[in-house]
Parts: structure tokens; C-alpha cells; sequence
């Protein structure tokens, strides 16, 4: 099982095709769940423990805006235990979070520095390319170890359908 990050972060329908391949989505979802569960804290999700300005500086500087800080003290974890990626680019809004845009280019930043295998595809605008999207996400995910071997691999985007088509 493969610990699969996925942007937008909170996509239940990125969560939910990484589950049906077996692999592990690490979402914001699981985070803030595990925050609000927590005992140590009084007012869950107000109420924030003593580590977490601390983990937040490990990502973004003191100069930065707290709330990036925050975002990246839940996000900054995930992308430690991340051994593959899927980025959707241009998403509307109501696909997952977009938060602040600076986090999500740091996360997108520190994600690719990571050198693990990344799936990164448009967010479709017609039902062929919402086919075509399903199913290159469901080839990277099917090429993508049930174990970690720690190999990295790069996964090649295939001939949208309309081009197949035509050949």
C-alpha cells in the first residue's frame, strides 16, 4: 500500500479512487479528525496544542502569514509520508480546498522536491476528458507498489481518447 498525496487536499473523490486501488490517501480530512479526537485539546478545533506553531515553523518562516503556518503544522506530517502524488492543476473552487494559494504552492513545491512519483492532471471540463482523467489516475495508481520497494518511478501521460480516436 502506497501512501498516495493528493491535491486538492480534501477531494473525496481523489480520497475515494486512491482507496479503490488499494493505496493510502493522505488527506486534510484524516488530520483535522485526529486534532479534534485528540483529549489534549479543551475546544476542538478551536483550541490548537503547544506543537503545533512549532511543527508549522518547520515548513514556512516566522515572517509568513500565520495562517499558512498553521495549514502547513496538518499538512507539513503528510508530505514527510508521502511516497507518491496526484495534483490536479486548476481546480474550481468547490473541488476541495483552495484555502490560501500560498500554502497550496508550497505543499505542490515540497511535494515535487520530494523526487516520488507524481501524477499531475487538469481538472476536466467535458465528460471525455473526465474519462480520460479517471483513467490515467487509475493507470498511475495501478503502477504504483501494493508494497514500498522506495523505487521511484515516473508515470508518462497516454494519448488523451480524442486522439486515440483518430488514429
Amino acid at each position: 500500500m502506497t501512501k498516495v498525496f493528493i491535491y486538492p487536499v480534501n477531494s473525496l473523490i481523489l480520497a475515494d479512487l486512491v482507496e479503490r486501488f488499494g493505496h493510502k490517501p493522505l488527506t486534510i480530512m484524516n488530520q483535522v479528525r485526529e486534532k479534534v479526537t485528540n483529549i489534549s485539546l479543551d475546544s476542538p478545533p478551536i483550541n490548537i496544542t503547544p506543537e503545533d506553531p512549532k511543527i508549522g515553523l518547520r515548513y514556512a518562516a516566522v515572517e509568513v502569514p500565520p495562517g499558512v503556518r498553521g495549514r502547513m503544522a496538518l499538512m507539513g506530517p503528510l508530505i514527510e509520508e508521502t511516497e507518491a502524488a496526484i495534483i490536479v492543476e486548476n481546480p474550481p473552487a468547490n473541488f476541495g480546498c483552495v484555502g490560501c494559494n500560498r500554502t497550496n504552492e508550497l505543499m505542490k513545491y515540497l511535494v515535487r522536491s520530494k523526487g516520488v512519483p507524481i501524477l499531475e492532471v487538469r481538472y476536466p471540463e467535458s465528460d471525455e476528458e473526465a474519462r480520460d482523467f479517471v483513467n490515467k489516475i487509475a493507470a498511475f495508481l495501478k503502477s504504483l507498489p501494493t508494497e514500498n520497494t522506495g523505487k521511484d518511478t515516473k508515470v508518462e501521460e497516454k494519448e488523451p481518447a480524442e486522439r486515440e480516436g483518430e488514429k
